[in-house]
């Protein structure tokens, strides 16, 4: 779709981009894709992306509570169980991803 102006598309039929709740703000009900027209996941950007402010992560420790230490010898058991792999991308991927080193 190309936007002429924010909320008005040329495609009428897919009604899947909306004027958010907060000012200045668009959303989109799907998936996102930059650079790549068969994205797999919310957002998928092949290619450099800057960020000019903070990426928020769910793992940030302000989203957290009842954190306590965990038995070291229990978690190092665990770790020799998993399974440890190399690979190289297929070539098809890396061609459509940018990955020059597969």
């Amino acid at each position: 779709f190309q936007a002429s102006n924010p909320g008005q598309f040329e495609n009428d039929s897919d009604v899947l981009w909306q004027r958010g709740h907060v000012p200045e703000t668009i959303v989109y009900h799907g998936r996102v894709g930059i650079n790549t027209d068969a994205p797999d996941e919310a957002l998928v950007v092949c290619g450099n992306a800057k960020v000019m402010g903070r990426v928020m992560h769910p793992s940030d420790n302000r989203a957290k509570q009842n954190i306590r230490e965990v038995d070291t010898n229990e978690q190092l058991r665990r770790i020799t169980q998993m399974r440890l792999v190399e690979y190289d991308y297929k070539p098809e991927f890396a061609s459509v991803m940018g990955i020059k080193n597969t």
